[in-house]
């Protein structure tokens, strides 16, 4: 009964395969890189076979959220959260901050460096995206469909 227990437990208590699910980030502009790679190792790893293509929109919609949320729902000193799942249907990226404040779309300008993320992740994920709050601030979330 013992060796029974102890090859079950094994088994159930192992480390998962393949890259984490989550990332955490520092508040800081070089985390979109380093963003950019965990899509680039995530989505290939849990979804074989998919395009490039696809890898580099999950990556893209993954750094605006990062962006935004370093931009404006950090301080100094805090950090961000990404979360990603995917399977053979869509890949879903979450980025959790600590700012309740929810983003709100900018009229277009050509004029502003700044204020398109919304934009992109409207042509991207329409209709797929969205904001939650959770217990210590706010989950920014978006779904790229799988072609």
């Amino acid at each position: 009964m013992i060796e029974q227990w102890r090859t079950d437990s094994a088994a159930c208590c192992a480390p998962p395969v393949g890259p984490p699910p989550v990332l955490l980030l520092a508040g800081e502009a070089q985390s979109a890189k380093a963003t950019r790679n965990f899509v680039r190792e995530f989505v290939p790893y849990h979804v074989p076979g998919v395009s490039e293509e696809y890898v580099e929109t999950v990556a893209l919609v993954a750094c605006e959220l990062v962006t935004n949320a370093i931009r404006y729902g950090t301080e100094p000193g805090d950090s961000v959260r990404v979360v990603l799942d995917a399977d053979d249907n869509r890949t879903r990226v979450e980025v959790h901050d600590p700012v309740r404040r929810r983003p709100r779309p900018r009229p277009v300008s050509h004029e502003r460096d700044r204020g398109r993320g919304l934009i992109i992740l409207d042509a991207l994920c329409p209709g797929a995206w969205g904001v939650d709050d959770v217990p210590l601030g706010k989950a920014v979330w978006a779904e790229v469909k799988a072609t």
